[in-house]
């Protein structure tokens, strides 16, 4: 008999949740509330931008000083308070530079209007990128940002800055196309100067971003997908911070 009274007790309880809350979340759904108030119980590990570590420390841009396309000294304080990409690339480059330009040209014009967005490429030929060829290679490609500079300067210092300071490998390789091995990745910055990215499906950050694949393409022979879209999100969101 006991276990007969509690279960008519739980189905009473039941019925009585049913009458009185169903209809205010339906109410909610349809008003459209539920989706402002209810959506950080969802699981998204994206919602905020990680910081990347290393030996226990967020990591910063390291210091730099270079020349730019205008013949300007840049350093990486003339970043602070911008939100930027950074990539290593070369005016010669024969493969997957064009595409990289392209898609950093494809930023440029989603944040035009934001004074706070810019860019810092690298080149890893910098005995024949001068600023003269630099300059003429964003007047080609019409990059017109003018917190985008386009540095050279001592190749120690840039392959040290990518392979060491960045963790993005660029090399000397004469088999390679143009004669030089580098990685098509774009490292994202926030206005502190720190590196950041969204997290994986594990929340380990991705760290970088495949710079070698339009938006528009959506993936290459290989199934990897773009991930130009996700960083204009991603950049909005630190310009917002």
């Amino acid at each position: 008999m006991k276990n007969k009274y509690t279960y008519v007790w739980v189905s009473l309880v039941i019925l009585v949740f049913g009458i009185i809350f169903i209809p205010k979340i339906v109410d909610r759904v349809g008003s459209g509330t539920i989706v402002e108030n209810d959506r950080m119980n969802l699981k998204d590990n994206n919602a905020e931008l990680a910081y990347i570590y290393l030996n226990g420390k967020k990591r910063r841009v390291p210091s730099f000083e270079f020349i730019d396309q205008d013949s300007l000294l840049i350093t990486d304080k003339d970043y602070l308070g911008k939100v930027y990409v950074v990539e290593f690339f070369f005016t010669s480059c024969p493969s997957i530079c064009p595409i990289m330009t392209r898609n950093l040209v494809d930023l440029q014009e989603t944040f035009k209007t934001s004074q706070d967005f810019g860019v810092a490429s690298f080149t890893i030929t910098p005995e024949y990128d001068t600023p003269m060829v630099l300059k003429q290679y964003a007047e080609k490609h019409g990059i017109t940002n003018l917190d985008w500079h386009l540095m050279t300067g001592s190749q120690e210092a840039i392959y040290d800055l990518a392979n060491k300071g960045f963790n993005i490998f660029v090399s000397e390789m004469p088999d390679a196309p143009g004669g030089f091995e580098h990685a098509g990745l774009f490292a994202l910055i926030d206005k502190k100067g720190y590196l950041r990215s969204r997290v994986d499906e594990f929340g380990n950050p991705i760290i970088y971003y495949r710079g070698t694949i339009t938006e528009e393409q959506g993936e290459n022979s290989e199934g990897e997908k773009e991930q130009i879209s996700i960083l204009k999100k991603d950049i909005e969101k630190l310009l917002e911070e």
